[in-house]
């Protein structure tokens, strides 16, 4: 025993200084993502995303929120915006998670919005991808209206998207097979914050104008009137662009932390 640890020990002396060297540089190099979907969608929609950057060595936390996709089970009158902010906040802590890159998608700005105000000390970095942008005291239903059925507690799921959103036909009807109702309550509920969005250190708005929307143009226009934003414009894809252009995203996700 004793000589196979001396080997062990002799081997390990003679390992390069300059490979100690890079896998020091590779666990330096390793980040932490936090990837928060939109609305009638869930975990599974960033696995093109999520997989290239694990490939990558980096660590990936993609989310679904309380009520949607494989959480759809806990639908419920009494899901909240608050809920889907204690869904990302509380990943975020129970983890232990520090120096992430929190992702947020489309309706997703507003509960990784309200989550800031809990995690904001342990986000170096966002990159909101075509995501609200909510002020204090708003809701998702101020931004884009819509009507609702009394006692509703959910909005049902689009039965289709547009051709430009996905233009092989197979594609989007597994997209749409995917998609659950959204807890209406989350879309009520207005938005408490107090700036911890705009403290984070590295911001990073997508644009994809193919998706039309007044709410995201006036996102955008804001982030590009305001230098702590670095802005990018994606002309070719549809709205859901972890899935029309993955590679393009993460390469923007690896470039923005």
């Amino acid at each position: 025993m004793i000589g196979v640890l001396a080997a062990g020990a002799g081997a390990a002396a003679t390992i390069p200084t300059e490979a100690l060297i890079g896998r020091a540089r590779a666990q330096s190099a390793r980040k932490i993502f936090v990837l928060v979907p939109g609305a009638f969608c869930g975990a599974w929609y960033w696995r093109r995303v999520s997989d290239r950057l694990e490939k990558a060595g980096h660590k990936v936390f993609p989310l679904t929120l309380t009520g949607l996709a494989d959480r759809s089970h806990l639908m419920s009158k009494e899901i909240n915006l608050d809920t889907h902010i204690a869904d990302i906040a509380n990943v975020v802590e129970w983890d232990d998670l520090a120096d992430i890159c929190l992702v947020a998608h489309s309706y997703g700005g507003f509960p990784a919005s309200g989550a800031l105000e809990r995690i904001g000390n342990r986000v170096s970095s966002i990159v909101w991808v075509d995501a609200m942008k909510p002020a204090d005291g708003q809701s998702f239903r101020d931004q884009v209206p819509f009507p609702l059925e009394e006692n509703a507690i959910s909005r049902p799921s689009p039965k289709a998207v547009p051709s430009s959103a996905f233009p092989d036909p197979k594609e989007a009807a597994w997209f749409v097979s995917k998609m659950t109702p959204q807890p209406v309550g989350t879309w009520l509920q207005p938005v408490k914050l107090s700036g911890a969005r705009e403290r984070v250190a590295k911001k990073t708005y997508i644009r994809l104008p193919k998706f039309p929307s007044p709410a995201l143009d006036k996102a955008y226009a804001e982030c590009k009137a305001d230098k702590s934003w670095t802005v990018l414009e994606n002309t070719t894809s549809g709205h859901a662009v972890m899935l029309n252009e993955p590679e393009w995203l993460t390469d923007i996700l690896l470039k923005a932390v």
